[in-house]
């Protein structure tokens, strides 16, 4: 990380989405305009209307009815556009007044598809909003129809349109990597481009799922999982071979025959031999067994339990499917949720649901398939994608995926045997998923509106900011922020700001919570004044809070005030929270700008969520600020840990081999090393384990 929030994504970065025709176009090349038109904004700027003032069923939004002048005002638009349109694929964009990309959508014959938007009726609410809303469209020709479909997916994702259905929540997969670059290779997770050489196995759906198969493989393979630079500086074999995770092969304990073999293993079993290797290694049990190598016997009885234990929580096997992703949606209450399964070498590498951003009109298959184009995009398709939904546009996806894949990929729905199965069982998993998400948003609802009403607020918050921050004795200062909002806490928007005025007294809160808001709310408004505009992003999370919580007690408030009365933000609601007496969690005081102090029953929901979202900032900043004093320490050694001088630090990294060891080690491990005492080592593992200030 930086030394400023912008190193964070999205932070002060300008909205790319708001000049499509700078960025994208000359990417790709071949776009014809059409010139803009002069259309009023009073009549032509649907694109201003709320989200949520949208009809509250698809039935209505459907039969509600349209404005004829401003759908006749972009028909004008697009006609205009017919007649020098393409015979021929391509992709379209429309766009509004202000030049935000409305919708963007691919066609075999681009004039075709275009004319079909000029006609006077027939359009659903959706599209005659759209249509309504354009005043400019561009183009941008393709030599197939499937190279129209991958542009298209890749410039919904850059683009955010709101009248697309939009894949959310799109990080990359983990994958395993058995690394090809040293003698003894290793075994690490991996995520973004696969450069360093060595055999990947995945995607699993969670750096959870990985970090659970790596535990599992070096019980049941003993294949190293350190660094290359610690592997070089060992002179003793280190904990995990104590507990029989590795072989050490940094010391010589295995030859390089023996650990090439266990390498070998872990290869064929990620490859999706496992019933093999588990043959052999119940082979050779029984071998020592019977020769009364009982301890032999006993390792090669430990390796199979760990292999059993990883297809154990893997859950679902299939038998007949060797690699598949399995995509099921299911619809309720104006939400989707798409579930997805990964097989891989006939074995499940988890599943994860989905729930992209679609108006309650689009279908089951509409969703799907628009979905499905994104989520290739960047990611290599399997040999075969199962689907619970027949899509229109089945054998176009299959060229593409096949073309993106250099190999033959089918896509099917299928009706019968074990992929009708693992199909159904996604489905009942989307359908929980989205029960709990219903049921996690009304909730939500609940309780934002229970806040707005204890606190006064005018209005229901869309965006709750809430600032802490931490040091300690005013050294690694760090102050951070978390979102919250109708979906919960908004992780993507969190920040964090290393403190860096100098001359700052250490230790002096208020000036720490003044850097960070003046910084926080200076870039706000640098960005544009338009408090109650201007998303965040296309799911309409706003740039600007509804409200603000600090950690603290009305000297904070009365600091925190000051900082936006002197930015002009004095509508800004502002809330602070003291901890109860003796930090007990129940009785904490709640303070606002010109109101007495409130205290709230210990078992009230408003309670708990006020809570909640003040340990979840305190949860983020002390990680922060974890992660740069372990920075400091690693650059600066040992010197910083009171009674370690440089024979005894030379004893722990001797013993040790890196700083990062001598953190995670246990006091018990400490007071190995020759030279620590008892007492040493409880003050070496309580300096890594000391909470922060703040």
């Amino acid at each position: 990380m930086g030394n400023d929030s912008s190193d964070m994504p999205g932070e002060g970065a300008p909205d790319e989405r708001a000049r499509p025709g700078t960025g994208a176009d000359g990417a790709v090349g071949g776009v014809a305009s059409a010139p803009a038109l002069d259309v009023d904004p009073e009549t032509a700027g649907v694109e201003e209307e709320d989200e949520a003032a949208l009809p509250e069923t698809a039935e209505a939004e459907e039969d509600g009815p349209v404005p004829d002048v401003p759908l006749a005002t972009g028909r004008a638009v697009i006609a205009q556009v017919v007649r020098h349109a393409p015979n021929a694929p391509g992709v379209y964009r429309m766009l509004n007044a202000a030049n935000d990309v409305l919708y963007v959508g691919k066609a075999k014959n681009v004039r075709k598809r275009l004319a079909s938007y000029v006609r006077p009726t027939g359009h659903v609410a959706r599209t005659a909003r759209m249509i309504a809303a354009t005043a400019r469209v561009e183009i941008v020709s393709t030599g197939t129809e499937t190279e129209a479909l991958l542009l298209e997916a890749n410039l919904i994702k850059q683009l955010r349109p709101r009248f697309n259905v939009q894949l959310r929540d799109d990080k990359s997969f983990p994958y395993i990597l058995i690394t090809g670059d040293h003698w003894a290779p290793q075994i690490v997770k991996h995520r973004g481009a696969q450069t360093r050489p060595g055999r990947y196995f995945g995607p699993f759906a969670s750096a959870g799922a990985v970090n659970r198969t790596i535990t599992a493989l070096q019980r049941a393979f003993l294949v190293r999982s350190c660094t290359d630079a610690f592997f070089e500086s060992r002179t003793r074999p280190c904990l995990l071979y104590q507990i029989k995770r590795c072989a050490a092969p940094c010391t010589h304990e295995i030859d390089f025959a023996g650990y090439a073999k266990l390498v070998g293993e872990a290869v064929a079993f990620l490859s999706g031999r496992s019933r093999a290797v588990r043959g052999e290694l119940a082979a050779e049990m029984e071998k020592a067994s019977a020769d009364l190598e009982f301890e032999r016997a006993a390792v090669y009885r430990d390796r199979l339990a760990a292999l059993a234990a990883v297809q154990s929580t893997q859950g679902i096997n299939p038998r007949t499917v060797e690699e598949a992703d399995v995509f099921a949606i299911h619809q309720e209450g104006g939400y989707s949720c798409i579930e997805v399964f990964f097989f891989r070498t006939g074995q499940n590498w988890g599943n994860r649901a989905y729930f992209p951003r679609a108006e309650k009109s689009f279908t089951p298959e509409e969703v799907l398939g628009a979905f499905l184009a994104q989520f290739y995009d960047d990611k290599p398709p399997p040999k075969r994608v199962l689907l619970s939904h027949a899509i229109e546009e089945r054998e176009l996806l299959a060229d593409a995926l096949s073309v993106k894949a250099g190999f033959r990929v089918e896509v099917a729905t299928p009706q019968r045997g074990e992929k009708k199965e693992l199909v159904a069982h996604a489905l009942t998993n989307a359908r929980e998923a989205l029960g709990r998400k219903l049921a996690d948003t009304t909730t939500q609802a609940r309780l934002l509106e229970g806040l707005a009403a204890t606190l006064g607020l005018p209005r229901v918050p869309n965006r709750i900011e809430v600032y802490d921050n931490s040091h300690i004795q005013g050294t690694n200062a760090v102050g951070a922020m978390i979102v919250a909002g109708p979906d919960g806490l908004l992780k993507s928007q969190y920040r964090k700001f290393n403190i860096r005025s100098e001359g700052l007294t250490p230790g002096d809160d208020y000036a720490m919570m003044r850097e960070v808001l003046e910084r926080r709310f200076k870039r706000l408004l640098a960005q544009g004044p338009d408090k109650a505009g201007g998303d965040a992003d296309a799911d309409a999370v706003p740039r600007w809070p509804d409200l603000v919580v600090i950690d603290g007690g009305r000297g904070q408030l009365n600091a925190a005030q000051a900082i936006l009365d002197e930015l002009g933000l004095a509508d800004v609601a502002l809330m602070a929270v003291a901890k109860g007496p003796e930090r007990d969690a129940g009785r904490e005081t709640l303070f606002m700008t010109g109101r007495d102090a409130m205290k709230l029953e210990p078992r009230d929901p408003v309670l708990y969520f006020i809570q909640r979202l003040r340990d979840e900032a305190h949860r983020f900043v002390i990680g922060s600020h974890r992660k740069l004093r372990s920075k400091d320490m690693r650059e600066a050694g040992l010197q910083e840990i009171p009674g370690i001088g440089p024979t005894r630090k030379r004893a722990l990294l001797h013993y040790f081999g890196t700083l990062k060891e001598i953190e995670r080690a246990s006091v018990a491990d400490l007071g190995k090393v020759p030279g620590i005492s008892a007492e040493s080592a409880r003050r070496i593992f309580d300096f890594f384990r000391a909470g922060p200030g703040g």
